[in-house]
């Protein structure tokens, strides 16, 4: 048994390695990491290839302008200006991005949902009726009447939407917490689709007759 103190430093020993072996960190292993659709002029750190920190300027994690309105001519009177990692190449790898709303007088942001991304809202002018369905089996909608000041969540992967209520324009900013959120906006995706979903699908998923299948299949995909 002399040898017996020796197993037991050994066994720690190798029980330390492979704890090590398979330890990991989970966040970003460095300050930044400024996407490139190029890999030249970039290194490749963390699993990405990122422009060289040495090259890095301010510019890349500026966006300027989101003050200014944005037009709101459209069939539902809204528009998103959204700054994800494809406008902002500083956000890749630190899991924000940002939007900006603009809502004409009842104009709709319609369902929608990020799969990849919390998003809060916060209303700086109009009135915004919000809100968002829980997951099956309760289905159940959440809703508020938001002004200017107030802030609401929506959860990630969940259909929410906003309504401007007001005979005024309306303005919100977003945070997501997404470099890229992803959108997928149900009546677009559904009937949109590309190429189109077998309409017999849709006719027994939303119990509606052929010819409004059709018709929105038509519309969607306009």
């Amino acid at each position: 048994m002399k040898g017996f103190p020796n197993c037991l430093v050994a066994l720690a020993l190798m029980a330390l390695a492979c704890s090590i072996a398979s330890a990991y960190d989970p966040a970003p292993l460095q300050d930044f990491c400024v996407a490139l659709n190029s890999t030249a002029d970039a290194v490749f750190v963390n699993g990405k290839f990122c422009k060289d920190p040495k090259l890095v300027t301010a510019n890349d994690f500026f966006f300027p302008g989101l003050n200014t309105p944005r037009s709101t001519a459209s069939q539902l009177g809204s528009n998103v200006t959204l700054l994800d990692v494809s406008k902002i190449p500083g956000l890749n790898t630190l899991g924000v991005s940002l939007a900006r709303i603009d809502f004409a007088p009842y104009g709709l942001n319609p369902p929608h949902t990020h799969p990849r991304a919390t998003e809060i809202l916060v209303v700086v002018e109009g009135t915004l009726f919000v809100g968002f369905v829980t997951s099956n089996p309760d289905n159940r909608l959440i809703t508020k009447t938001l002004y200017p000041g107030d802030v609401f969540v929506f959860p990630i992967g969940l259909i929410h939407f906003q309504f401007n209520v007001g005979n005024t324009n309306a303005v919100s900013f977003s945070g997501l917490g997404s470099q890229n959120p992803g959108l997928i906006v149900i009546a677009k995706n559904v009937f949109g689709a590309n190429p189109p979903i077998n309409p017999d699908v849709l006719i027994k998923a939303f119990q509606l007759e052929k010819n409004v299948v059709d018709d929105l299949q038509k519309k969607f995909a306009a």
